[in-house]
């Protein structure tokens, strides 16, 4: 009888889950959920973006998925479910009582947005991610060294703007968890914040908890900002473990509303994008590079090869993160897809926006009509953006900041040596260029701190659907670069680590000989392409000084 693992993955508009054979890593079924209260834009507002989700978003779409996945995957599916991994967004934190509870599920808190899970992308505490910045880089340790700038996304930033702007839930709040670290003490029952479990992922890259500080950074640190990040320190009394750890049995009560064994194990959990570079492949020397609206880079490397490296401003680095035993090394850019997006709406402005007499185009002709263009808009200047290839625009990708390399969320893209002459596929083709260089220009300062990438793995839609964008990346970095075809690859990487932690297979890396594909590289550099790329990639690195510079 096949054993079965499940992997659920929490993403940041619905939650998926899939059932995977634990000795063949073949997927048999999936189940997906999108949270209904975040469908409905409740207690988000994007003006001071604040993105909140309610905790029975979460509760009520793990039972679902799990359901659906469980009674397409046979029968008897649920007594066959040996081991159960997670994901989720991050950072995603929430207050908690002492009982681990979130404060929304609370009677008097329940329709309080600062007493919801704090969603990754809510951006409302800039101006405490500024103090954070100033307090932890100035003290004889320098708690910024691993990860860089701290973000406003990110723990700390967010819990102290929540409790200062709103004393109920400061009162109430005994402390605060992740998302992923809550989804696993509800799971296995344990959700005594004092006891629950706390990831390697979500402590590294977002609490900045590291070795050489002995865990969190120093209390009377955090605690000179506030006296209630000091209760938190006090209260954050697990030392973190890795995703595929045993964590124990999924808890009775849990067991039944899922309908699963009793005896299946939850495994320790990770944020989504990790899971999918464990679910794609990542390892040593092997960069996956998930692309889409942004893109996250993720490489590991031995702990003793970065000892004495400081690596602050081309990477953010945590102990056991991505792949227990490494170190996780994460890159991004805060814009990739969303650069082909802004091009796409310009060029639609006109009959999205103008009033067009209806016995020209009725209203019925100008949806379906607006529907085909935003379907084909993009595919149609991707062929014909190939034969301006050579032409010499330069553009930088930098809609949303710049991320890494050193990190400047205020630079603003450009466009130099545009004239009357060009066109639309000519702009399309500059931003795939930009948004190459972009990455290229993370892979160099890597390379330069020795850190070498031999190949690249490529997951996403636009990974799948887009020559033009693949082969320039693989002619520009002059890297064969291989495309994941698997599907639901943040849900499959979950399973991993369920199928390690039930004990299936000896560690997570074993796990991935079997769940992720064998690649063959689908992309090859062309010699001659590098050199006319990298000609153009040192004007982007010009355009890009003078525009932080001098503009």
């Amino acid at each position: 009888m096949q054993k079965l693992v499940a992997g659920i993955d929490y993403g940041s508009d619905s939650v998926r889950a899939v059932i995977v054979e634990a000795q063949s890593g073949r997927t048999i079924s999936e189940g997906v959920f999108a949270y209904p209260r975040w469908k409905q834009k409740k207690y988000c507002n994007p003006a001071v973006s604040q993105y909140r989700q309610h905790p029975l978003d979460y509760l009520e779409g793990l039972e679902a998925v799990m359901k659906e996945a469980l009674q397409k995957a046979g029968a008897d599916a649920g007594k066959r479910l040996v081991g159960i991994g997670i994901d989720t967004t991050g950072s995603t934190p929430c207050p908690v009582d002492i009982n681990g509870t979130p404060l929304a599920l609370l009677n008097e808190f329940q329709d309080n947005p600062n007493a919801m899970f704090h969603l990754w992308k809510d951006h409302t505490a800039v101006e405490e991610a500024k103090e954070i910045n100033r307090t932890l880089s100035r003290g004889s340790v320098d708690y910024t060294r691993y990860q860089g700038i701290y973000s406003s996304e990110w723990f700390w930033a967010k819990i102290l703007h929540t409790t200062r702007k709103d004393p109920a839930v400061r009162k109430a709040a005994y402390t605060w968890v992740e998302h992923c670290d809550w989804i696993v003490g509800v799971l296995t029952g344990i959700t005594d914040p004092e006891r629950m479990y706390r990831c390697s992922c979500a402590a590294g890259h977002k609490a900045l908890w590291h070795s050489r500080f002995g865990g969190l950074p120093a209390r009377e640190v955090l605690a000179s900002m506030d006296e209630y990040l000091g209760l938190v320190y006090d209260r954050y009394k697990t030392s973190p473990q890795p995703a595929g750890t045993c964590v124990g049995e999924i808890s009775g009560e849990w067991a039944g509303r899922l309908g699963v064994n009793p005896g299946a194990v939850i495994g320790g959990c990770s944020f989504d994008a990790h899971a999918g570079g464990v679910g794609a492949g990542v390892g040593l020397k092997t960069m996956v590079k998930v692309v889409g609206t942004s893109t996250v880079d993720m490489l590991v490397e031995h702990p003793e090869i970065l000892e004495g490296k400081d690596l602050r401003a081309f990477c953010g680095q945590a102990e056991d993160s991505i792949v227990p035993g490494y170190v996780g090394l994460e890159m991004s850019q805060p814009a990739f897809g969303d650069a082909y997006a802004w091009l796409k709406e310009l060029l639609l402005w006109p009959l999205k926006e103008m009033k067009i007499p209806k016995e020209l185009l009725s209203s019925q002709t100008k949806v379906r009509l607006l529907e085909q263009l935003e379907a084909e808009i993009l595919p149609s200047l991707e062929m014909a953006a190939s034969e301006f290839l050579e032409e010499d625009i330069t553009a930088l990708d930098w809609f949303n900041g710049r991320r890494y390399p050193y990190l400047n969320e205020s630079a603003k893209a450009a466009f130099s040596g545009l004239t009357l002459g060009t066109g639309a596929p000519s702009l399309y083709c500059a931003l795939v260029k930009a948004t190459v260089f972009g990455s290229k220009r993370i892979y160099e300062s890597l390379a330069a701190q020795g850190l070498s990438v031999e190949r690249m793995i490529c997951v996403g839609g636009i990974a799948k659907k887009s020559k033009l964008v693949m082969q320039m990346m693989s002619d520009a970095l002059n890297l064969p670069v291989m495309v994941c075809r698997k599907e639901q690859v943040c849900a499959r990487g979950a399973a991993v680590y369920g199928a390690a932690a039930a004990g299936f297979y000896s560690s997570v890396q074993e796990a991935q000989k079997v769940f992720c594909e064998a690649y063959a590289p689908n992309y090859f550099p062309d010699p001659d392409r590098n050199k006319m790329y990298e000609s153009m990639y040192q004007k982007y690195l010009t355009l890009g000084k003078l525009t932080e510079e001098q503009l």
